[in-house]
């Protein structure tokens, strides 16, 4: 080997060597806190308006339901006569009773009874979707926001109604996409004096 090229490779072998690496410090001790979102659609269903902006406007289920008494709960949607007529259903072979208490149809049910405020349905979908709960305790189903590490700050994670609807909850899927192009690439030029911008 000649001696000019070995030293050019021991110089940039060894550049860097002095420095330490740059690693995360291990997870320390839990001090954020997990939450989980609570959707809108829990406690409200789309009023068939939108607002200003084109969104969906929503009506509190308290609106109607604090007003009249309630009456049992059918067992398939196509029995409702007055409110929620042309509920999607599709969840398998369940009547709306598997989840819903039949007198109190605000209020899920366990497979054993017990009641189950609207709030905590991830309890109520884990006792059928256990392989989803599984993964969505572990963090690889359902999405959340925040730090994946407790001891760096919060996170929040989605409710199951987050992304499926609990009465037709296949989730449609999706085909992914190309990242965008850069600008560069697609012929426009690449230099800001050449885009105009100061």
């Amino acid at each position: 080997m000649r001696p000019a090229l070995a030293a050019v490779l021991l110089a940039f072998g060894g550049c860097g060597k002095d420095q330490p690496a740059r690693f995360q410090p291990p997870p320390g001790a839990p001090t954020g806190k997990e939450t989980l979102h609570q959707p809108a659609k829990l406690t409200s269903v789309e009023s068939g308006q939108t607002d200003a902006l084109g969104r969906p406007l929503r009506v509190s289920c308290e609106s109607c339901h604090s007003l009249r008494e309630t009456k049992p709960m059918p067992s398939r949607p196509e029995e409702l006569k007055e409110f929620h007529q042309g509920l999607q259903f599709r969840h398998g072979e369940l009547a709306c009773t598997s989840c819903h208490q039949a007198n109190q149809p605000r209020t899920l049910h366990l497979a054993t009874g017990e009641p189950l405020p609207m709030p905590e349905a991830v309890t109520l979908c884990a006792q059928c979707h256990g392989p989803q709960y599984r993964d969505f305790k572990a963090g690889a189903h359902g999405g959340m926001t925040g730090y994946w590490d407790l001891s760096r700050g919060d996170r929040t994670r989605n409710h199951c109604v987050s992304c499926h609807d609990p009465h037709s909850p296949k989730y449609a899927g999706g085909h992914p996409v190309m990242p965008p192009r850069h600008p560069s690439t697609q012929g426009e030029p690449d230099n800001k004096e050449a885009r105009g911008h100061e």
